[in-house]
């Protein structure tokens, strides 16, 4: 009615008004930043509270063909290549090979919070259409709506998407593995070794990301679902207008 459409509105605005600050989800520059040839300041802002982040594209290519499993080396990285994950979703379910021959701290890592659960019940809490979406951040798991949506949306829960981890952080891990169409890579602030849970999955290939940001797996099945994801409907600061939920994160042959 017109009620819910009038608090709509207050939320929108309200996000709005934040979308340009130093607080912003997911730490991705401000739109202002996004536009311009750097971020330097917009960045150095959000490092200071220990956000994480994905640079804004400035043009993105089609999605390139999956490539082969990549090849290990010792008997430990064998067993961790062996292991896959699916992250379920409220749009399906997607599968991924790990690639603990160029990550293998980033791996080990992430594994170890999947099996605790550190991710259940999260949301991708920023979708960027044609870049890509991210999720990892345990305040994520509040903010929505009674409807699932940001129709009555907590905005003090919202302020904090982006902004949260697992308390510790990882060194950065930069390899030769592309950026690509379902590529695995984790966010993180300005400083390279600031990494912790949140991670984000590509949409296309973004070779400006390449040897910039810790690439760990890809995807191997659920390209109709990463798509479905990433075209869902977002408000001002890319912010997804339902939820996006990561239901539960399992790693397989464990």
């Amino acid at each position: 009615g017109g009620r819910a459409r009038a608090m709509l509105r207050l939320v929108l605005l309200s996000l709005a008004a934040c979308g340009a600050s130093a607080f912003a989800p997911a730490s991705l520059p401000s739109l202002a930043c996004r536009r311009a040839a750097t971020c330097a300041g917009p960045l150095s802002l959000r490092a200071s509270i220990n956000e994480e982040d994905v640079p804004r594209r400035t043009m993105v290519g089609g999605a390139l063909a999956f490539g082969a499993a990549a090849a290990v080396g010792s008997p430990q990285e064998a067993r961790a290549a062996e292991e896959t994950m699916t992250i379920s979703t409220t749009a399906g379910d997607m599968e991924f090979e790990f690639w603990p021959d160029v990550a293998p701290k980033t791996v080990e890592s992430f594994k170890k919070l999947a099996k605790k659960g550190y991710f259940d019940g999260q949301a991708f809490h920023r979708v960027i259409k044609g870049f890509v979406i991210q999720g990892g951040d345990p305040n994520s798991k509040a903010g929505y709506g009674p409807s699932g949506t940001l129709e009555g949306a907590n905005i003090g829960a919202v302020k904090k998407w982006g902004t949260g981890g697992p308390g510790f952080n990882i060194k950065a891990e930069f390899n030769p593995k592309k950026h690509e169409f379902g590529v695995l890579s984790m966010a993180r602030s300005a400083n390279p070794d600031s990494a912790g849970s949140q991670f984000f999955v590509c949409l296309g290939s973004l070779a400006s990301l390449d040897n910039k940001y810790t690439t760990f797996g890809k995807m191997t099945k659920g390209d109709e679902v990463l798509k479905k994801i990433g075209g869902c409907k977002t408000v001002k600061g890319d912010y997804p207008f339902e939820r996006q939920g990561i239901e539960k994160v399992t790693i397989n042959g464990a």
